[in-house]
């Protein structure tokens, strides 16, 4: 595999701090656990530049369910410079202009697909167009696509398949978020791929915020600032949203896992958090979908200091849930106010659980 160029000092790649399936709350430990297989080569290397734009609505967001949703905050300050031992990457044009990504995304009901359910690479590809068409007919109104990840060949993963899959979507008039988890290992390589994902024909960009491969917690905040300082930097205007870690995760199962996760710091860069409440990994008061649901949903609000902060929260495992799970999971979105839902994954979702999910569409 080609290596990108590692920058000295401050951006150190360590190993991985234990296993993230002792804890097993977050995407990559579910896609971990779905296949070992080791990256083969991209098919290309090409990467797309196409761009979207659309309306930036001013309507304040209901309770539950609403076509568009205003920001909840002021825009955002400006940033701190990154560290000097940092090495920034200019940008290739042409970026989403200003105002391509709204709010309009995470309202409603979502489904997610990682690189294990549709790439070659990462052995999967059971994922095609053809369920791309199922989620239209399912009532599906967002698909969120890992676009790639910090350890494949090419800075897209397979683009050919990425964009078919994207623009079979956006055909059916379902909108597209692209999500990707950076490593924090190495900055360079994290924000060539960011760059690259702002650049594909989708209507959001997700930053999956889970990596511990960086074992010094003060190190790894700073890491994790900085890349999100500069991502807002370079997407000046636009939503971002934050796939979080649930706090209950960090508080009650295991404070240990990530103390001094940097809640404040993070509120000033993004727009859109997306906690991952996988109640099938827990066990006691924590398994019943509601608590667990409304119970992370209030601490992500309270930690960011902001109460009525956008959340649209992530259920799961789909195989390892219920339809009563689905319900409990719909009313606590709906007590609390958030704008939409989704379950994880779409791969793992059965027949008997869309039903329920369906409660989750804006109209």
């Amino acid at each position: 595999m080609r290596a990108l160029r590692r920058i000295t000092g401050w951006w150190i790649a360590l190993a991985l701090l234990g296993s993230i399936l002792a804890v097993g709350t977050h995407a990559d430990a579910r896609q971990r656990a779905r296949s070992s297989a080791v990256p083969r080569t991209a098919v290309t290397t090409s990467t797309s530049t196409s761009t979207t734009s659309s309306t930036t609505t001013t309507t304040a967001p209901p309770p539950t369910t609403t076509t568009t949703v205003p920001p909840t905050t002021a825009p955002p300050s400006p940033p701190p410079a990154p560290a000097p031992a940092v090495a920034t990457v200019t940008p290739s044009p042409p970026l989403q202009k200003a105002g391509a990504f709204t709010f309009d995304p995470y309202v409603g009901l979502g489904t997610w697909i990682d690189v294990y359910d549709w790439s070659e690479t990462y052995g999967g590809s059971a994922v095609g167009s053809a369920d791309i068409d199922r989620m239209a007919s399912l009532g599906v109104q967002t698909v969120y696509i890992q676009a790639t990840r910090w350890d494949a060949d090419t800075v897209i993963l397979e683009p050919d398949r990425l964009l078919a899959l994207i623009r079979r979507a956006r055909s059916h008039g379902m909108r597209v978020v692209a999500w990707y988890l950076p490593d924090l290992g190495d900055g360079n390589t994290d924000m060539q791929r960011l760059t690259a994902i702002a650049q594909l024909p989708v209507d959001g960009l997700a930053v999956d915020i889970e990596s511990r491969s960086v074992n010094d917690v003060n190190e790894r905040n700073q890491r994790l600032l900085t890349l999100s300082a500069w991502l807002r930097s370079q997407l000046p205007g636009q939503v971002l949203s934050a796939i979080v870690l649930p706090p209950v995760i960090m508080e009650d199962v295991n404070p240990n896992y990530w103390p001094d996760y940097p809640w404040s710091g993070l509120a000033r860069f993004y727009d859109v958090w997306q906690p991952m409440a996988y109640w099938t990994n827990r066990g006691g008061e924590w398994r019943d979908a509601y608590n667990y649901t409304a119970t992370n949903i209030d601490r992500v609000r309270q930690h960011l200091g902001k109460p009525d902060a956008v959340v649209h929260p992530i259920g799961g495992i789909g195989d390892e849930t219920n339809s009563d799970d689905v319900a409990a999971f719909q009313r606590a979105i709906v007590d609390r106010g958030c704008v939409g839902g989704s379950l994880y994954d779409y791969r793992t979702t059965g027949d008997d659980l869309w039903p329920g999910l369906q409660q989750l569409r804006a109209s």
